[in-house]
């Protein structure tokens, strides 16, 4: 019996121990990844409640090994709210671990209650989803007694995009170099052409002298050499007598050398005209009659033309004085139109370089970067210039600007009452800034002092103001509102409309208030570069010893 009551005791025992090690399980299988995953992922919002247009920062956190990879959620995932930016991961080191901090922030413009889903994070193959959000918009309450109101402006049509594809550029830029090419070929060929070429005289008896050398006698080759004979004593001519003489009949050339031997210009004897029209002629009649002249005629109308070529240059009178000065005058035309020539080539040459040059760079870098370095943009050199750091107005800030600014005198009313503004440069440029500083007042408020602004930009031509805000913080600490948005600026109703982002910094201390406007064109990326500087570099001074 007793031995029984033992076995059934360690039965007991096994049941239990086994059921433990159940439990246990269990328990390690659903709530330890649970307690993991809470570990790893964690989410939260800075509120709970807002307005129509403000905006939720919505944060998450993960706390992961070195070597794994973490995907956040992208896109419109946070719907029905809407993720206006994804601002950059935040890395951290936490002993052998990382921590990954990425914000969003959102917003929704209907007022109503919503719950921010839950949000799908990726840890190396693992999931992970977050808690859900409930969140209520409250509706914005109009005071229109204050407030002004506008019309809805009409829609305005923006021009379709136009864009040079980049294989265009690249033909563009090829087809300029091939006509550079050419164009330096072709000049050096026709300069080693003139250096090689004789003086017609002696021109013309190495002519003849390859005739005697070509054979074509005795290949009974007459046509081709009467060709030849005529082209030869031609050539001499329309160098030395007549610059026509080549395209010029046998009869159109042996009247004008009987013209200038009346004129006494050509000592010419009667039988030299003779015989060169007789071998002309038979020339003519070898070329295009098929005449065929006997080898000892032709010997004889060689020796002939070598005879003409000789009397012709010893008949041409030696010039004057006048002649040379007339020539040299002449030559000295000719110099100045070859070098005005070559500095032609040469500025065409380097447009046509530039030019491919230029299709190169904008091809490869695009046009902002060709534009903004060769050409040069006003908002890049202020923003990479040397900065002035200064301390304006009372109570004190002290900002960082492109250049100084100057105080504005025109109001002797704020002036009376203490209040002092600092610009610098206009709203029809690309960046304006102002520093507005007043004493503290019982009679002042926030609102009176953006009236003042937004009276100011409308009287000068701002139109279709949007506004959001934010709460923002300087260098040492100091809390503030800031106010931002865009609007249009119209200067006059004959120039157009440009658009423009504006950001004001408002701070009060007690002791008084203190407001940094910037307003800068929507499209300049390097203006908007130097409104977040100057931002960033805001300093207040909370008590001055004296």
């Amino acid at each position: 019996m007793t031995e029984k009551i033992l076995r059934q005791n360690d039965i007991f025992d096994t049941l239990g121990r086994r059921g433990f090690s159940f439990c246990f399980f269990l328990f390690f299988l659903f709530f330890v990844p649970a307690g993991l995953q809470a570990q790893e992922v964690e989410a939260s919002v800075d509120t709970t409640t807002i307005k129509i247009g403000e905006q939720i920062t919505y944060r998450l956190s993960v706390e992961i090994e070195d070597n794994k990879v973490v995907v956040f959620p992208e896109g419109q995932t946070f719907s029905p709210l809407e993720m206006i930016e994804a601002y950059a991961i935040d890395t951290s080191k936490i002993g052998d671990r990382q921590r990954l901090i990425r914000e969003y922030a959102l917003t929704q413009f209907d007022s109503g209650s919503y719950v921010i889903p839950r949000q799908l994070v990726l840890i190396g193959d693992r999931e992970f989803r977050t808690d859900s959000f409930a969140v209520v918009v409250n509706d914005v309450v109009v005071d229109t007694t204050k407030q002004k109101m506008y019309p809805i402006k009409p829609s305005v049509a923006v021009p379709p995009a136009f864009g040079i594809p980049i294989w265009l550029w690249w033909v563009l830029g090829l087809i300029l170099l091939g006509v550079v090419a050419y164009l330096l070929y072709r000049s050096r060929k026709k300069r080693k052409e003139a250096a090689q070429r004789l003086p017609p005289y002696e021109q013309a008896l190495f002519e003849l002298k390859q005739l005697d050398d070509s054979h074509l006698l005795e290949q009974r080759e007459l046509k081709e050499y009467y060709s030849q004979l005529s082209a030869a004593v031609r050539r001499y001519l329309d160098g030395e007598v007549y610059d026509h003489a080549l395209e010029s009949t046998t009869n159109e050339l042996i009247a004008y050398l009987e013209t200038e031997r009346d004129r006494g210009k050509l000592k010419l004897e009667d039988t030299t005209i003779t015989r060169l029209k007789v071998i002309l002629e038979r020339a003519d009649l070898a070329k295009f009659a098929n005449s065929r002249p006997d080898v000892l005629t032709a010997k004889e109308d060689r020796q002939s033309v070598e005879n003409v070529i000789k009397d012709t240059k010893a008949s041409i009178p030696q010039p004057t004085e006048e002649d040379l000065l007339r020539d040299q005058e002449y030559r000295e035309r000719l110099e100045r139109k070859k070098k005005v020539k070559k500095i032609i080539f040469g500025i065409l040459a380097v447009i046509i370089l530039l030019s491919a040059g230029t299709a190169y760079i904008i091809s490869t870098k695009g046009l902002e970067f060709f534009a903004d370095t060769y050409l040069g943009n006003t908002s890049k050199e202020m923003l990479e210039g040397e900065w002035v750091s200064s301390e304006y107005g009372t109570p004190a800030v002290t900002i960082a600007t492109p250049d100084v600014l100057v105080r504005d005198m025109s109001d002797t009313t704020g002036i009376a009452i203490g209040r002092e503004t600092f610009r610098y440069g206009s709203l029809e440029s690309n960046l304006f800034v102002s520093v507005n500083t007043r004493p503290a007042s019982e009679d002042f408020s926030l609102d009176s002092a953006l009236e003042e602004v937004y009276a100011y930009l409308e009287k000068r031509g701002a139109t279709n103001i949007i506004t959001k805000q934010e709460k923002i913080t300087t260098l040492n600490g100091l809390d503030g509102l800031k106010i931002f948005g865009t609007m249009g600026f119209q200067k006059n109703e004959k120039s157009g409309v440009l658009q423009k982002k504006y950001s004001i910094l408002n701070f009060g201390m007690g002791e008084g208030y203190q407001q940094v406007v910037m307003i800068y064109n929507e499209n300049d990326k390097y203006a908007e570069e130097i409104a977040q500087r100057i931002a960033t570099s805001v300093e207040l001074i909370k008590n001055r010893q004296n």
